[in-house]
């Protein structure tokens, strides 16, 4: 019998059972539906039972190792602190439970360097794949160059890049919502906070945005369209600067929520009410946005879907299965921060 003061190991086992160490690591390590083929039921149930008798623990890190492969999915987020984010990222975790896969996520603050450099530290792990959640738009991919290279299954969420594999939404489809419920309501000198320019979510909603004005011929004030960080201090920041002009905005298009409720508070500050002074439409529809003084519209994401499509597309490509991209249709929720202005029937044509 092994020695109790030490942890069990595989070759302790196969000297107290007399059998040879492969066939204990075929039977505790191995692939479950090939145990009948390791050894006779007897020697299985014998390998099981000891294992259980002395509380074995696999060497998992080892053995994924040899095997090349694990049972984990590295996530990359840009900040768990966005609640957007952090709700993907739930239903990621929760999907991959369910098919029998562990998730760990890391933080990369929107980065490409400290992004390159939490892949590495996963691949070391020998991660069964990865889902990207913080993909910069433009010609230096490095990223996702290595990962091609050393065929690691991946899968974009929430960000799209030509070309790849991702689960997300119809971006530009939402800004142009965005901007089709503005012009009706007779907006036509209209701001955009587009957030950070290397995302493609905020360039594909500003994108529809503008393309649906310049379809009903009006072309937006190039100046009134800021990039910057995706939060609550930027829009705050924005919004000071772009009511404070002379003439100012009628209408606010923010490309998601936490900046649409920053410049709400900046209108606040200034003495001016969303949905009667000016109007202002958000992007991701947070739980947050229905529960304002002022409830903000919204274009409303299907985050948890977005999720569990980007597992479903992972073990497909782990699998050596075909995929596509699965891209969802937002919707526009509309409430009090623009609702409250009267819809203007004369407004031309919606296209």
């Amino acid at each position: 019998m092994p020695n109790q003061s030490r942890p069990a190991t595989l070759k302790s086992m196969a000297t107290a059972l007399g059998v040879h160490v492969s066939t204990v690591s075929r039977v505790l390590n191995g692939d479950p539906a090939g145990v009948e083929r390791a050894a006779s039921a007897e020697v299985v149930a014998r390998i099981r039972a000891l294992a259980k008798e002395l509380d074995y623990r696999p060497n998992t890190q080892a053995s994924n190792l040899k095997l090349r492969k694990s049972q984990e999915i590295c996530v990359l987020m840009p900040r768990l602190t966005d609640l957007v984010m952090a709700t993907i990222y739930d239903s990621i975790d929760s999907a991959a439970e369910e098919a029998g896969y562990l998730t760990f996520v890391s933080n990369t603050d929107d980065l490409q360097p400290r992004q390159l450099a939490r892949a590495e530290h996963a691949l070391r792990r020998s991660v069964a794949g990865l889902i990207v959640g913080d993909s910069h738009v433009g010609e230096n991919q490095p990223l996702l160059d290595l990962l091609t290279r050393k065929h690691i299954p991946y899968v974009l969420v929430s960000r799209q890049i030509a070309g790849h594999l991702a689960a997300a939404s119809d971006d530009e489809l939402g800004g142009w919502l965005a901007a089709e419920h503005l012009y009706r309501l007779g907006c036509r000198e209209v701001a955009i906070l587009a957030g950070e320019r290397h995302a493609s979510t905020g360039a594909d909603r500003t994108r529809g945005f503008i393309r649906y004005y310049r379809e009903q011929g009006v072309t937006l004030r190039p100046e009134w369209i800021l990039n910057g960080p995706f939060d609550s201090h930027t829009g705050h920041r924005q919004g000071e600067y772009l009511l404070g002009l002379d003439p100012r905005p009628q209408a606010f298009f923010a490309v998601n929520d936490f900046l649409a409720i920053g410049l709400m508070g900046a209108a606040r500050d200034k003495g001016l009410q969303p949905g009667k002074d000016i109007a202002v439409v958000g992007f991701n529809d947070i739980p947050l946005a229905n529960e304002l003084i002022v409830p903000l519209t919204s274009v409303r994401l299907q985050m948890a879907q977005m999720g569990r499509h980007a597992v479903e597309l992972l073990l497909k490509r782990i699998k050596g299965e075909a995929a596509e991209s699965i891209i969802l249709a937002p919707q526009l929720q509309v409430r009090a921060s623009s609702s409250l202005l009267r819809e203007n029937p004369s407004a031309g044509p919606t296209g």
